[in-house]
């Protein structure tokens, strides 16, 4: 007996030594990057930054920061298109799931979301600007209909109010919610509660508001905290979309990090700091909401209300987000569609003239972006790859799950403002002497890129069956070789998916690449940002093209090899049940 207890007690040290590793270097990775660059920016907007002189604590950084021109606009823009977009976001994918729910397949729409996932914000934000423009497809096509000889003189795009911005942002984060709550409606008995809410007398809306959202929201809760502290300190999106004088607190605080005089750095980082406290606000007021919700909905509940009928808000949100998805895939096909144009005339709806000029010069910039995207991308996701399979493989080893704390580890990079710790970072890494090149840029882009990675993969690797393994130990085979031989060939569509989702978020980042890079390395996202501000579309559109194209390739490489290495099973399987 105690022969056969000796090997599971050595297994269980294995694990939690391998557990132990990688949450220290997770902690040192992730962690420890994200609380330096906070001090750091910390210490400048209080006045304190060695490097140009300032060596005293001060409030006049906030002081400055107040005086800016336009800093009151930009701050109720801020607000504006943050909640907004986030409110938004949030009532049309539960409206369109509650609409949808039944009629289409959780696999289908996972399908159907795939590429509206994998476009980068940037991407989809100079796709949605060629749509909305004034010369744009939207206006092309009205325009017989409205009798205009010329494009309207209308502020669809970068308008003061920041609508296109909040379109834009909707229009990104609606499928990941959706894919959200689909994930969440699968852990709860769905079928179950609706039938029992229907016989009660309750419509499917009301059913959806009273018995099936409670239980949803707390399992959705982290991932909107996501959404909503992206949409209040986005910055390639705000600089394509949103209003440019004065443009968002996120855009303004690049100027100013940005510019000659070196002496903004501090208000910079006041506004930094500001950034942050906006985000920990909305969490705030997320919390209280979900409060006072829980008071509402307890009394509505006991109420009862079975007059009430909310089937016409959700057909509505069905249909919003119906034309929203829309817009995404005409404003992806746009920017092929420029890239290729040559001669297109108002109001033309396609060009006159088709032409491959813009792409014949990939010696002329485009080539150059597109290797530094493809190897940010490889090594970022690689590492953050390796490192998930080894926390995941290190919790069944201890035969412990994933505690709380360790749960929120892994979405601290997404709940804190980019800028709110970058500069601060870029900062600590000047005096180690590692901005400007790859690996800092690399470490940057595994920040963001590890917390995606290792949410796609945690729920199908905890989700395998646990008699593989166990069938393999019987047979004599070893930890290792388990892993290798069982766990990773029976996952292996998971962790391609992981991957995808991995080179997708390294594509799209843009403030970590300007920011660690220091100018010298150029990715397809930067160079979009940049281009989108110019009058050459068609230059513009084969970027883009490239910066959506690339994540597609990698999701199309994700679906079709296992699709190929595992085409003979089904027939394999048909054989040995004869």
């Amino acid at each position: 007996m105690g022969a056969a207890l000796h090997p599971v007690s050595t297994a269980d040290r294995d694990g939690r030594t391998l557990r132990a590793v990688v949450l220290v270097t997770v902690a040192a990775g992730l962690v420890l990057p994200i609380a330096a660059g906070l001090w750091q920016t910390a210490r400048a907007g209080f006045g304190v930054l060695p490097a140009i002189g300032a060596e005293t604590l001060s409030l006049a950084p906030f002081a400055t920061l107040l005086d800016l021109p336009g800093f009151g606009t930009a701050l109720r823009l801020t607000l504006i298109t943050g909640f907004g977009a986030t409110a938004l976001s949030v009532l049309l994918a539960v409206g369109a799931c509650a609409a949808m729910q039944g009629r289409m397949t959780r696999r289908a729409s996972g399908r159907l979301l795939t590429p509206f996932l994998a476009a980068p914000h940037a991407a989809m934000a100079i796709g949605l600007a060629f749509l909305l423009a004034p010369s744009g497809w939207i206006a092309r096509a009205l325009a017989p209909l409205m009798g205009w000889d010329r494009p309207p003189m209308l502020a669809t795009v970068n308008d003061p109010w920041g609508l296109a911005l909040i379109l834009g942002l909707t229009v990104k984060e609606l499928p990941f919610l959706l894919l959200v709550i689909l994930s969440a409606l699968g852990q709860i008995p769905l079928r179950q509660h609706l039938a029992a809410g229907r016989s009660l007398g309750y419509g499917r809306g009301i059913v959806w508001i009273k018995v099936i959202m409670p239980q949803v929201w707390p399992l959705i809760r982290l991932p909107v905290m996501v959404v909503l502290a992206y949409s209040l300190s986005v910055v390639d999106m705000a600089l394509i979309l949103g209003p440019s004088n004065p443009p968002t607190l996120a855009v303004l605080l690049l100027r100013l990090f940005s510019a000659p005089d070196l002496t903004l750095l501090l208000p910079a980082s006041a506004g930094a700091l500001l950034q942050a406290a906006l985000v920990a606000l909305g969490f705030g007021l997320l919390w209280a909401l979900e409060r006072s919700g829980r008071i509402i909905g307890r009394w509505w509940v006991r109420r009862g209300g079975r007059g009430m009928s909310a089937e016409p808000g959700l057909w509505l949100a069905g249909a919003l987000s119906a034309a929203l998805f829309a817009a995404g895939a005409l404003a992806m096909l746009s920017l092929l569609v420029w890239s290729l144009a040559w001669r297109w005339s108002w109001p033309g709806v396609l060009p006159e003239t088709w032409s491959l000029r813009a792409w014949s010069t990939p010696g002329g910039g485009w080539a150059a972006a597109l290797g530094h995207t493809v190897i940010l991308a490889a090594a970022s996701t690689a590492l953050s790859l390796v490192l998930a399979i080894a926390w995941l493989e290190g919790e069944d080893r201890a035969r412990r799950g994933r505690a709380g704390w360790a749960e929120a580890l892994v979405y601290l990079p997404l709940l804190v403002p980019q800028i709110g710790f970058l500069f601060g970072l870029n900062v600590l890494f000047l005096r180690l002497g590692l901005t400007g090149g790859y690996l800092a840029v690399i470490w940057a882009h595994a920040l963001f890129v590890f917390p995606y990675v290792m949410i796609a993969l945690s729920d199908p690797w905890r989700a395998l069956d646990p008699r593989l393994p166990r069938a393999a130990a019987s047979l004599g085979a070893g930890p290792w070789r388990r892993l290798v031989s069982v766990k990773l060939p029976v996952l292996l569509t998971p962790i391609l998916t992981a991957l995808a989702i991995g080179v997708a978020v390294s594509v799209a980042q843009y403030l970590p690449t300007l920011f660690m890079g220091a100018g010298r390395i150029s990715t397809l996202t930067t160079e979009a940002v940049t281009l989108s501000s110019s009058s050459d579309r068609r230059i513009t559109g084969v970027y883009a093209t490239l910066q959506a194209g690339l994540p597609f390739a990698v999701y199309a490489a994700a679906f079709l090899i296992p699709a190929l290495l595992h085409r003979n099973r089904r027939g394999l399987m048909a054989e040995a049940g004869r």
